[in-house]
Protein backbone atom coordinates (compact mmCIF):
# COMPACT_ATOMS: atom_id res chain seq x y z
CA UNK A 1 0.00 0.00 0.00
CA UNK A 2 1.36 3.43 -0.97
CA UNK A 3 1.58 5.58 2.16
CA UNK A 4 0.71 9.09 0.92
CA UNK A 5 -0.38 10.00 4.44
CA UNK A 6 3.31 10.05 5.39
CA UNK A 7 3.76 13.21 3.28
CA UNK A 8 0.23 14.58 2.97
CA UNK A 9 -2.48 15.77 5.33
CA UNK A 10 -6.10 15.59 4.15
CA UNK A 11 -4.73 14.91 0.65
CA UNK A 12 -2.88 18.23 0.64
CA UNK A 13 0.76 19.08 1.17
CA UNK A 14 3.37 21.78 1.67
CA UNK A 15 6.88 20.55 0.94
CA UNK A 16 10.09 22.46 1.69
CA UNK A 17 12.42 22.05 -1.29
CA UNK A 18 16.19 22.28 -0.79
CA UNK A 19 17.57 20.30 -3.72
CA UNK A 20 18.61 23.42 -5.68
CA UNK A 21 22.29 23.24 -4.74
CA UNK A 22 22.97 20.48 -7.24
CA UNK A 23 20.93 22.00 -10.04
CA UNK A 24 21.98 25.64 -9.65
CA UNK A 25 25.12 25.64 -7.51
CA UNK A 26 25.27 28.05 -4.54
CA UNK A 27 23.91 31.03 -6.53
CA UNK A 28 20.54 30.87 -4.70
CA UNK A 29 22.16 30.97 -1.25
CA UNK A 30 23.36 33.62 1.18
CA UNK A 31 25.47 33.28 4.32
CA UNK A 32 22.44 32.01 6.26
CA UNK A 33 20.58 29.64 3.95
CA UNK A 34 23.70 28.04 2.52
CA UNK A 35 23.76 26.06 5.78
CA UNK A 36 21.47 23.01 5.55
CA UNK A 37 20.95 23.17 9.32
CA UNK A 38 19.11 26.47 8.84
CA UNK A 39 16.75 24.90 6.30
CA UNK A 40 16.12 21.81 8.40
CA UNK A 41 15.34 23.97 11.41
CA UNK A 42 12.68 25.76 9.32
CA UNK A 43 11.27 22.40 8.21
CA UNK A 44 11.00 21.26 11.82
CA UNK A 45 9.63 24.45 13.37
CA UNK A 46 7.11 25.14 10.59
CA UNK A 47 6.03 21.47 10.52
CA UNK A 48 6.28 20.99 6.78
CA UNK A 49 4.70 17.81 5.41
CA UNK A 50 8.14 16.88 4.09
CA UNK A 51 11.53 18.28 3.17
CA UNK A 52 13.09 17.50 -0.23
CA UNK A 53 16.85 16.83 -0.22
CA UNK A 54 19.61 15.18 -2.21
CA UNK A 55 21.32 12.26 -0.49
CA UNK A 56 24.54 14.08 0.47
CA UNK A 57 22.65 16.62 2.57
CA UNK A 58 20.67 13.80 4.16
CA UNK A 59 23.77 11.82 5.08
CA UNK A 60 25.50 14.78 6.71
CA UNK A 61 22.70 16.90 8.19
CA UNK A 62 19.32 15.16 8.37
CA UNK A 63 18.19 14.17 11.88
CA UNK A 64 14.49 13.45 11.28
CA UNK A 65 13.53 17.14 11.51
CA UNK A 66 10.63 16.49 9.09
CA UNK A 67 9.39 13.64 6.90
CA UNK A 68 11.96 13.09 4.16
CA UNK A 69 11.69 12.98 0.38
CA UNK A 70 14.99 12.11 -1.31
CA UNK A 71 15.53 13.24 -4.88
CA UNK A 72 17.05 10.25 -6.66
CA UNK A 73 18.45 11.98 -9.74
CA UNK A 74 19.79 15.34 -10.80
CA UNK A 75 22.17 17.28 -13.00
CA UNK A 76 24.19 20.48 -12.90
CA UNK A 77 23.59 23.59 -15.00
CA UNK A 78 27.14 23.52 -16.35
CA UNK A 79 26.55 21.42 -19.46
CA UNK A 80 24.60 22.63 -22.49
CA UNK A 81 22.57 20.43 -24.80
CA UNK A 82 19.64 18.09 -24.43
CA UNK A 83 18.85 17.69 -20.71
CA UNK A 84 19.23 14.41 -18.89
CA UNK A 85 19.26 13.64 -15.17
CA UNK A 86 20.26 10.12 -14.21
CA UNK A 87 20.03 8.22 -10.97
CA UNK A 88 22.37 9.26 -8.15
CA UNK A 89 20.73 7.48 -5.23
CA UNK A 90 18.98 4.11 -5.10
CA UNK A 91 15.64 3.35 -3.50
CA UNK A 92 17.44 1.06 -1.08
CA UNK A 93 19.78 3.87 -0.02
CA UNK A 94 16.85 6.27 0.33
CA UNK A 95 14.99 3.88 2.63
CA UNK A 96 18.12 3.33 4.72
CA UNK A 97 18.52 7.11 5.05
CA UNK A 98 14.96 7.46 6.33
CA UNK A 99 13.03 8.58 3.25
CA UNK A 100 9.26 8.12 3.26
CA UNK A 101 9.01 9.07 -0.44
CA UNK A 102 11.33 9.50 -3.40
CA UNK A 103 11.44 11.90 -6.34
CA UNK A 104 12.77 11.77 -9.87
CA UNK A 105 12.93 14.36 -12.68
CA UNK A 106 11.88 13.49 -16.23
CA UNK A 107 12.65 15.98 -19.00
CA UNK A 108 9.92 15.16 -21.47
CA UNK A 109 10.87 16.12 -25.01
CA UNK A 110 14.59 15.62 -24.50
CA UNK A 111 16.26 13.13 -26.81
CA UNK A 112 17.19 11.33 -23.58
CA UNK A 113 13.53 10.96 -22.54
CA UNK A 114 13.44 7.15 -23.11
CA UNK A 115 16.37 6.61 -20.75
CA UNK A 116 14.74 8.66 -17.99
CA UNK A 117 11.37 6.97 -18.47
CA UNK A 118 13.00 3.54 -18.24
CA UNK A 119 14.97 4.49 -15.14
CA UNK A 120 11.85 5.96 -13.53
CA UNK A 121 9.93 2.75 -14.18
CA UNK A 122 12.51 0.68 -12.31
CA UNK A 123 12.58 3.18 -9.43
CA UNK A 124 8.81 3.27 -9.20
CA UNK A 125 8.52 -0.51 -9.16
CA UNK A 126 11.02 -0.89 -6.31
CA UNK A 127 9.64 2.06 -4.32
CA UNK A 128 6.08 0.78 -4.56
CA UNK A 129 7.18 -2.65 -3.41
CA UNK A 130 8.25 -0.92 -0.18
CA UNK A 131 5.13 1.27 0.03
CA UNK A 132 6.99 4.50 -0.81
CA UNK A 133 5.21 7.16 -2.90
CA UNK A 134 7.03 8.30 -6.03
CA UNK A 135 7.00 11.95 -7.10
CA UNK A 136 7.80 12.74 -10.73
CA UNK A 137 9.23 16.17 -11.49
CA UNK A 138 7.62 16.58 -14.93
CA UNK A 139 9.63 19.27 -16.72
CA UNK A 140 9.28 19.46 -20.53
CA UNK A 141 12.66 20.52 -21.95
CA UNK A 142 14.82 20.18 -25.04
CA UNK A 143 14.77 21.29 -28.67
CA UNK A 144 11.47 19.52 -29.33
CA UNK A 145 9.67 21.69 -26.75
CA UNK A 146 8.60 25.03 -28.22
CA UNK A 147 6.87 26.34 -25.08
CA UNK A 148 7.35 24.41 -21.85
CA UNK A 149 4.63 26.43 -20.09
CA UNK A 150 1.88 26.15 -22.68
CA UNK A 151 -1.44 24.63 -21.60
CA UNK A 152 -0.99 21.72 -23.99
CA UNK A 153 2.58 20.93 -22.95
CA UNK A 154 1.88 21.09 -19.21
CA UNK A 155 -1.25 18.95 -19.55
CA UNK A 156 0.68 16.41 -21.62
CA UNK A 157 3.38 16.24 -18.94
CA UNK A 158 0.80 15.76 -16.20
CA UNK A 159 -0.90 13.01 -18.19
CA UNK A 160 2.38 11.22 -18.72
CA UNK A 161 2.85 11.25 -14.94
CA UNK A 162 -0.48 9.48 -14.55
CA UNK A 163 0.23 7.00 -17.35
CA UNK A 164 3.62 5.96 -15.96
CA UNK A 165 2.26 5.50 -12.42
CA UNK A 166 3.57 8.52 -10.50
CA UNK A 167 1.73 9.13 -7.23
CA UNK A 168 2.43 12.85 -7.37
CA UNK A 169 3.65 15.07 -10.20
CA UNK A 170 5.60 18.23 -9.44
CA UNK A 171 4.86 20.80 -12.11
CA UNK A 172 5.51 24.41 -12.99
CA UNK A 173 2.65 26.92 -13.06
CA UNK A 174 2.20 29.19 -16.07
CA UNK A 175 0.13 31.78 -14.19
CA UNK A 176 -3.19 30.79 -15.79
CA UNK A 177 -5.67 29.22 -13.37
CA UNK A 178 -7.85 27.81 -16.15
CA UNK A 179 -4.85 26.10 -17.71
CA UNK A 180 -3.93 24.58 -14.35
CA UNK A 181 -7.45 23.22 -13.94
CA UNK A 182 -6.95 21.32 -17.19
CA UNK A 183 -3.53 20.13 -16.04
CA UNK A 184 -5.08 18.77 -12.82
CA UNK A 185 -7.84 17.01 -14.78
CA UNK A 186 -5.25 15.54 -17.14
CA UNK A 187 -3.37 14.07 -14.16
CA UNK A 188 -6.46 12.15 -13.02
CA UNK A 189 -5.90 10.49 -9.65
CA UNK A 190 -2.24 11.49 -9.64
CA UNK A 191 -1.79 14.44 -7.28
CA UNK A 192 -0.44 17.69 -8.72
CA UNK A 193 2.00 19.73 -6.63
CA UNK A 194 3.26 23.06 -7.98
CA UNK A 195 6.87 24.20 -7.75
CA UNK A 196 7.56 27.58 -6.16
CA UNK A 197 10.20 28.72 -8.63
CA UNK A 198 12.25 31.90 -8.31
CA UNK A 199 11.83 34.38 -5.46
CA UNK A 200 8.75 36.60 -5.85
CA UNK A 201 7.24 39.59 -4.06
CA UNK A 202 5.30 38.22 -1.09
CA UNK A 203 1.79 39.42 -1.87
CA UNK A 204 1.87 38.30 -5.50
CA UNK A 205 3.32 34.96 -4.40
CA UNK A 206 0.49 34.41 -1.91
CA UNK A 207 -2.13 35.40 -4.48
CA UNK A 208 -0.58 32.92 -6.89
CA UNK A 209 -0.73 30.22 -4.20
CA UNK A 210 -4.46 30.90 -3.75
CA UNK A 211 -5.06 30.54 -7.50
CA UNK A 212 -3.07 27.30 -7.57
CA UNK A 213 -5.13 25.73 -4.79
CA UNK A 214 -8.43 26.98 -6.25
CA UNK A 215 -7.46 25.32 -9.54
CA UNK A 216 -7.38 21.95 -7.79
CA UNK A 217 -3.70 21.38 -7.06
CA UNK A 218 -2.89 19.22 -4.04
CA UNK A 219 -0.22 21.56 -2.74
CA UNK A 220 3.06 23.34 -3.19
CA UNK A 221 6.75 22.46 -3.13
CA UNK A 222 8.46 25.70 -2.13
CA UNK A 223 12.14 26.46 -1.69
CA UNK A 224 13.49 29.92 -2.36
CA UNK A 225 10.24 31.70 -1.52
CA UNK A 226 10.53 30.21 1.97
CA UNK A 227 14.19 30.12 2.88
CA UNK A 228 15.12 33.34 1.08
CA UNK A 229 12.30 35.11 2.96
CA UNK A 230 13.35 37.25 5.95
CA UNK A 231 10.60 35.58 8.04
CA UNK A 232 10.37 32.00 6.74
CA UNK A 233 8.14 30.69 9.52
CA UNK A 234 5.65 33.48 8.96
CA UNK A 235 5.38 32.93 5.19
CA UNK A 236 5.12 29.17 5.76
CA UNK A 237 2.16 29.71 8.11
CA UNK A 238 0.42 31.93 5.54
CA UNK A 239 0.84 29.22 2.92
CA UNK A 240 -0.57 26.58 5.25
CA UNK A 241 -3.63 28.73 5.86
CA UNK A 242 -4.14 29.00 2.09
CA UNK A 243 -3.64 25.26 1.46
CA UNK A 244 -5.87 24.04 4.29
CA UNK A 245 -8.10 27.15 4.39
CA UNK A 246 -7.79 27.44 8.14
CA UNK A 247 -5.32 28.08 10.92
CA UNK A 248 -3.17 24.97 11.04
CA UNK A 249 -2.57 23.91 14.64
CA UNK A 250 -0.65 20.77 13.75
Amino acid sequence: MIRLTKIMKQNKALFLAYDQGLEHGPTDFDDKNIDPNYILDIAKRAKFNAVILQKGIVEKYYRKQAPLIIKLNGKTSLIDGEPIATQLCTVKEAIKLGAVAVGYTIYLGSIHEPQMLSEFENIEREAHEHGLPVIAWMYPRGRAIKDELSRETLAYAARVGLEIGADIVKMKYNGNKNDLQWVVKSAGKTKVVIAGGTKKEEQSFLEEAKDIMEAGAAGLAIGRNIWQHPRPLEIAQKLKEIIWKRKDKR
